[in-house]
């Protein structure tokens, strides 16, 4: 249903079908209609969303993967990297050598609280914090050994969220990051201002459009993350308050050869079907065709 979209490398994430680690976070259409979904509206590569939706065996990834015709990017993987920093590699270990077997290339790493979702953080000392820094670039050097790149990925409800947050581990880490348009924004960092200021620290893009509105509540801490996507924090690229072109835009200028993943966290009612999430995600792939174009056209 999609052209190629020459010169960007576009997958998709199960997050934009509901698809979340978060317990509670909603109802779960299964892996094979997700696939199904992705294949029909011509998406070929994906992040493998949360640890245990896929198979864990890395043949039986491998068949599924490939009988839909769809390559692995990578995959997110959040890791309370402040404490017990010993069983935070081990998983990354057996997550890196799972994505390696399917040919996958990045590790999404948040930092995640130690606590079930998204909407409470606790504080963090500067012990803490330089337990998260070291443990992250030691889970870097455990991906490396399977082939794989590790990106951190400030999200909200996670230790990186913050403006402050982002800029202080740019600063203390050599990891490169996930730009994710839509959490930073939340955060309180511009995307595209991000981008342009450390254009070689962006290792990774997630895009996601947001409302504003819905996205000042979250900072504030007038409304909870979950209940701002239930009630719609997320829209379709291009139907939102992030300037997704000029992020695109900047990016690929820079020389950025990544991957651009359209990853709409979504939470699906209690027997939900696929056609509104593929609907919303048929939407990003059109508005990311036309930022496409208008690159290739530009290089005539």
């Amino acid at each position: 249903m999609t052209e190629p979209l020459y010169p960007l490398r576009i997958a998709a994430a199960p997050i934009s079908w509901g698809v979340c680690e978060v317990p509670g976070w909603g109802h779960v259409l299964d892996a094979r209609t997700v696939l199904t979904e992705m294949v029909t509206l011509g998406i070929s590569a994906m992040e493998l969303g949360p640890p245990g939706y896929l198979p864990q065996d890395p043949v039986e990834l491998r068949s599924l993967l490939d009988g839909f015709g769809i390559s692995a990017v990578g995959g997110f993987l959040a890791l309370a990297l402040h404490q017990d920093a010993p069983s935070a590699v081990e998983t990354a270990r057996k997550t890196a050598e799972l994505f390696a077997a399917t040919g996958a290339e990045v590790l999404v790493l948040a930092a995640a609280t130690g606590l079930d979702g998204y909407d409470t953080r606790p504080s963090l000392s500067d012990a803490q914090w330089r337990t998260l820094v070291e443990t992250a670039a030691a889970i870097r050097d455990v991906a490396a050994e399977h082939g794989l790149r590790t990106t951190l990925h400030p999200h909200v409800g996670t230790y990186v969220e913050t403006a402050a947050e982002v800029e202080r581990f740019l600063a203390d880490s050599e990891l490169d990051i996930c730009l994710d348009t839509g959490h930073l924004l939340i955060g309180g960092t511009d995307p595209v201002g991000l981008a342009q200021r450390n254009p070689h620290r962006i290792g990774h893009i997630h895009l996601k459009d947001v409302r504003s509105a819905l996205a000042g509540e979250v900072r504030s801490g007038a409304l909870e993350y979950s209940e701002a996507v239930r009630r719609g924090l997320y829209v379709p690229l291009g139907a939102g308050d992030v300037d997704v072109e000029a992020l695109v835009r900047s990016v690929h200028q820079a020389g950025y050869q990544g991957w651009y993943v359209i990853e709409q966290d979504t939470a699906l009612g209690r027997d939900a079907g696929a056609q509104l999430p593929s609907r919303d995600t048929l939407r990003s792939l059109r508005h990311l065709a036309g930022i496409g174009a208008a690159l290739t056209s530009a290089r005539i």
